[in-house]
């Protein structure tokens, strides 16, 4: 049975960038999703929605659980399947990957094959999660939409739906979710300054002293609470926000390799290839040729 997605109801002018219908038991979207109000309804199907670029405050009710939070590149936001949402506004817009699941998550009968219950399988309304999992497939899905068709697709799917659903299970259904706890002093408008700073100057030298100084706290204290809001150190979600940088620019195909490494931050032609490869498994001339297929 095809699972009744809603993007186009849910974010009414927002812009479908790329989409998957290799399978009916997991839809993606890549999705611009613009600032201001949104249309939320009563979802047939569970949506996860893994940020891939941008940062906004997010309000949303669902079900009258009222949240607020920053999302920003990594954070996921989870609506369980039969979620009545009444309420998502954004004040800036996001780049955003939408993943779309049955209720189940899988067959009942796979379920009994690990001994699950699925009646105990209801998910949790949860949101600004920074769960590197959750960041990594999104990221795999992300670059699967950019790839061109492969015979091996619809094994590739099935496997990541399988994990996710998972991952999932394990640990954001509502017996198992546990909220964090809270951290006392980096909050929401301090993050966010700290990210404004990073993405002013990913071309320059940026160094933990000067993102502890923007927050206001010491470099011991600073890497610790930007672990716990983001999932990544400081260092690594620096890197990341340079490679996502320097994605967009081999993509446009109008600037040399060299260029790009010195606009990122990523220092000479053969660092940036280096650390590049490590990342994504390409180099950046593998990838610009790929993104033009």
């Amino acid at each position: 049975m095809a699972l009744l997605t809603h993007g186009d109801v849910k974010y009414p002018g927002s812009q479908l960038l790329a989409g998957s219908t290799h399978s009916d038991a997991l839809r993606v979207e890549h999705r611009q999703v613009a600032a201001g109000a949104h249309n939320p309804l009563t979802s047939q199907c569970t949506e996860l929605v893994v940020i891939l670029s941008g940062q906004a405050i997010v309000r949303r009710t669902g079900d009258g659980q009222k949240q607020e939070g920053l999302a920003l590149p990594g954070t996921s936001w989870l609506v369980p399947a039969g979620t009545h949402e009444t309420q998502l506004e954004l004040d800036d817009p996001l780049a955003c990957l939408h993943l779309y699941l049955p209720a189940t998550l899988l067959e009942h009968s796979a379920l009994a094959d690990f001994g699950i219950d699925p009646d105990k399988m209801h998910l949790a309304y949860v949101g600004g999660i920074a769960d590197p999992v959750l960041a990594h497939i999104g990221r795999a899905l992300q670059e699967f939409l950019r790839r061109g068709v492969q015979t091996t697709d619809r094994l590739f799917v099935d496997g990541i739906r399988a994990a996710l659903a998972a991952h999932l299970i394990g640990g954001y259904t509502v017996e198992r979710w546990r909220l964090p706890e809270r951290s006392p002093a980096l909050n929401a408008k301090r993050l966010k300054r700290v990210l404004d700073f990073i993405e002013a100057r990913l071309a320059s030298d940026i160094s933990l002293d000067d993102l502890a100084a923007e927050a206001c706290f010491s470099s011991f204290h600073f890497s610790r609470l930007f672990r716990a809001a983001t999932g990544l150190s400081p260092h690594r979600y620096v890197t990341e926000r340079r490679i996502e940088a320097a994605r967009r620019m081999l993509a446009s195909n109008k600037v040399s390799l060299v260029q790009v490494a010195v606009d990122t931050g990523l220092g000479s032609q053969a660092n940036f290839t280096r650390v590049f490869r490590k990342t994504t498994g390409l180099t950046p001339g593998q990838y610009r040729e790929q993104s033009h297929r």
